[in-house]
């Protein structure tokens, strides 16, 4: 090199550090990028997202291409730096070259490159990729002998070096990448992590218990029936006679509600439309349930338990209320038996789901074993109370205001912020 113009080796040494820049970054980026974007891209078209992908198909040649570019080229440059150094310095430049290209390349071709990088691997990613694939053909004999001895010494340990697929998330991961959606709007957030955590809820946690179903009794007086058709707000109902446990059918109002307004409707119309009742067993998930419905071409169902008895009863909207929020009339009723008071704290109806008071007041009461507040509350107890008491759970003091026939009717919570105030 001793011919060479000094110009020319400070061009020369100018160009590998910045393809040293280039190496170092272009390894970052395609290590850093999303890759469910990265695939969203490929699938929209997007050439260089194509590319990429290609290229992490097989990371091993790709780092294998990325670490013998980026070598030569760096020994390449400490060659020439050293050569500059003695013509300047003498025997003196060969420390001194060392210093000053340890200092260059790790500030010019290490960190700047792979923090750029690191930060906005896209950009880095997809333009690297044209110049990446086109060497990796022309380097690829030298690249797949340096493959294959490092393959050959993780082939013991069982690494395999080729990715076909995405690695497969579950649902608490791909929780947390909903949650941290930067792009997504809050209520498209908290609807997607609502359809996740159907799976983790039963129909047991959104029903209407027992107690609480209204339905039509056909043995009461006809002009009585008329009138609970007229005034009630709910659309469908269960049919029975006597009691539930002879449930006949379940009755859509809109198959009456011409007849119904025109003062035409009979006792023999009301049966002919009532429709064949619908059973589904406790413990059958939301997911679960949700398909169930929609393979059936259903809306409601009676919950029963293993000896065949009604539990309770369930409708497509109360599903549906779990992803989106309330936005039925049944919904909003049933919302009013959870009352803030104004000093902050609520008056809650003890057949409250305790899953249902998580969700609205974004609280953590246990409901692994109770399904409901009162139930809740007579476990935390041991006992079923004989009149007020109250209790802590968690951050919150509950007492019991009203209880009947040793059921808990209605509950006083005081979140803790409210007792220290």
């Amino acid at each position: 090199m001793e011919d060479i113009p000094i110009g020319t080796l400070y061009t020369a040494l100018f160009v590998l550090i910045i393809l040293s820049g280039f190496f170092s970054s272009s390894e970052t980026g395609l290590m850093a990028i999303n890759r469910y974007r990265l695939k969203h891209l490929a699938n929209g078209g997007h050439r260089g997202a194509r590319i990429a992908q290609k290229l992490l198909t097989r990371p091993d040649r790709l780092i294998g291409l990325i670490l013998l570019g980026n070598n030569m080229v760096n020994i390449l440059a400490a060659s020439i730096a050293t050569v500059i150094a003695m013509r300047m310095f003498g025997d003196n430049g060969i420390w001194i070259s060392t210093l000053v290209m340890t200092v260059i390349v790790l500030i010019f071709a290490e960190v700047a490159p792979k923090t750029l990088a690191a930060l906005h691997p896209e950009r880095v990613a997809f333009p690297a990729s044209y110049v990446l694939v086109v060497l990796l053909k022309l380097l690829n004999p030298f690249v797949i002998l340096v493959n294959g001895v490092a393959n050959l010494l993780l082939k013991p340990f069982g690494v395999k070096t080729d990715v076909v697929a995405l690695e497969r998330l579950n649902r608490d991961e791909l929780r947390t990448l909903v949650n941290e959606g930067g792009h997504i709007s809050d209520d498209h957030q908290r609807m997607l992590v609502n359809i996740l955590d159907l799976e983790q809820a039963s129909i047991e946690d959104v029903m209407v218990p027992r107690g609480e179903i209204t339905g039509i009794d056909l043995d009461d007086d006809w002009e009585d029936i008329l009138n609970q058709l007229t005034q009630t707000v709910y659309t469908r109902l269960p049919v029975y006679r006597e009691s539930l446990d002879n449930v006949v059918g379940l009755l859509h109002i809109r198959t009456i509600i011409s007849k119904l307004s025109a003062g035409g409707l009979n006792f023999e119309d009301l049966k002919r439309s009532v429709r064949r009742p619908y059973f589904v067993p406790e413990g059958t998930s939301l997911t679960r349930q949700l398909l169930e419905f929609q393979g059936k071409e259903r809306r409601m169902a009676l919950v029963v338990d293993e000896y065949g008895d009604i539990q309770g009863l369930v409708t497509l909207d109360d599903i549906l209320e779990e992803i989106v929020g309330e936005f039925t009339p049944e919904g909003r009723g049933r919302s009013r038996a959870m009352r803030r008071l104004d000093d902050g704290s609520y008056l809650v109806d003890g057949s409250t789901s305790v899953r249902t008071l998580n969700r609205r007041l974004n609280w953590d009461l246990p409901f692994d074993e109770a399904r409901t507040l009162g139930g809740l509350l007579i476990e935390e107890l041991e006992l079923i109370p004989e009149g007020k008491c109250a209790i802590r759970i968690g951050n919150h003091v509950m007492t019991i205001v009203d209880i009947r026939d040793n059921v808990v009717h209605k509950v006083l919570i005081k979140p803790d912020r409210i007792q220290d105030s």
